[in-house]
């Protein structure tokens, strides 16, 4: 990009360099002491008041982990989990409730349109394994035919 440089950016970029220099210095040598006394106070309040305020917010924070860490503990334990292999939306029915759905329910549609590919996924994959089981009777039984 060294060997393409566009000349409009540049003095563009040149433009805005110059603007802030001049206001900058403008704005330096135009504040009168009640403006100096302003920053100060702002400055110097921020200064002390910041370490207050993210100790506070680490407090917060903390509770907020603590709660949620035993609101997960509390609702599954690792033993209820074993043998238990549940698919979203195989029990439920191919109906959505309208009254059901919030203003904020994103994703819905999606949702059910996964539920349904689900569904007949499993469908399908259940006639493959009874088909193959009849095919395996077959064979059993033509064998002792043939013989």
């Amino acid at each position: 990009m060294a060997s393409n440089d566009n000349p409009e950016g540049a003095s563009t970029l040149s433009t805005w360099a110059n603007n802030f220099t001049r206001n900058s210095n403008k704005m330096i040598t135009d504040m009168q002491l009640k403006d100096w006394i302003r920053i100060v106070i702002i400055v110097g309040t921020y200064c002390l008041i910041r370490p207050h305020l993210l100790k506070l917010g680490a407090r917060i924070q903390e509770k907020q982990h603590a709660k949620d860490a035993e609101e997960i503990h509390a609702e599954i334990h690792p033993n209820e989990l074993r043998g238990k292999v549940e698919i979203p939306g195989v029990g439920d029915s191919d109906e959505e409730n309208d009254e059901d759905e919030k203003p904020g329910d994103w994703g819905r549609s999606a949702r059910v349109r996964q539920r349904k590919f689900i569904r007949d996924a499993l469908k399908k994959e259940e006639e493959r394994l009874a088909q193959e089981q009849e095919d395996e009777e077959d064979k059993d039984i033509a064998e002792f035919l043939t013989e």
